[in-house]
Parts: structure tokens; C-alpha cells; sequence
């Protein structure tokens, strides 16, 4: 069973990371690519453009909502079943997010979401 950190994607990379996972459906802003060291870039389980879109227009005040929505959103993914069953077998897989917020992110709620699928 994988352990599933999070990390901005600013942070080092450090061997104890294992698989990174870029979990952001837009690239970061100002990490060129040769520098920003990920195994994948899961876009197709980040947020969708609506539910990133409507948690930035009132960006602290809609946490508790966006949370609901976005688990509503990896309930019905096959992309995120596909992921589950593509890191299951991981030692480490570090989820990789631009996030200034590193409480209320998109990260932290697919790490919760991993945790529990993850479960033998």
C-alpha cells in the first residue's frame, strides 16, 4: 500500500518523494519544465476547470464547499480508480501541487481521497 504525501511543487525533490505526481490541471507558473521533476502529470484528476474556476472567485471563503465538490468529482472518475489501482502497488508516491494555501488545497483532499481508497 502506497504512503501518499503532498509537497508544493516549489519545494526540492527529494528521494524520499518516490513517484511525484504533478496533481494540477494548469502547469505552475514560473518552473520551467526541464526543472520540475514528475513521474505524471494527473490533470484528468485535478479539479475541472468549473470547480477551480468558481473556488477562485472567492478564494477561503468556499473551502468547505469546493471539498464536497471536488470529492463528488473523484467518486465518479475513472481516471482517479485508474490512478488508485496504478499506485497501489508504491512504496511512496508524492502528490505535487503550485497551491500558495498549503491547508486548502486541491492536494490535500486527493491525499485524504487516496488514504481511504488505498485501504486493503
Amino acid at each position: 500500500m502506497a504512503q501518499v504525501k503532498i509537497k508544493r511543487v516549489y519545494a526540492p525533490k527529494e528521494e524520499s518523494d518516490g513517484y511525484r505526481v504533478l496533481v494540477d490541471r494548469l502547469y505552475p507558473r514560473g518552473i520551467k519544465k526541464e526543472n520540475l521533476h514528475y513521474d505524471l502529470w494527473a490533470k484528468d484528476i485535478a479539479p475541472s476547470t468549473v470547480l477551480r474556476e468558481w473556488s477562485h472567485e472567492a478564494e477561503g471563503d468556499r473551502w468547505e464547499e469546493f471539498r464536497k465538490r471536488y470529492l463528488q468529482e473523484l467518486k465518479s472518475s475513472l481516471e482517479v480508480k485508474d490512478f488508485v489501482e496504478k499506485i497501489r502497488r508504491l512504496a511512496v508516491v508524492t502528490l505535487l501541487y503550485s497551491s500558495r494555501n498549503e491547508v486548502e488545497n486541491n492536494a490535500v483532499v486527493l491525499q485524504d481521497y487516496l488514504a481511504k481508497q488505498l485501504v486493503p
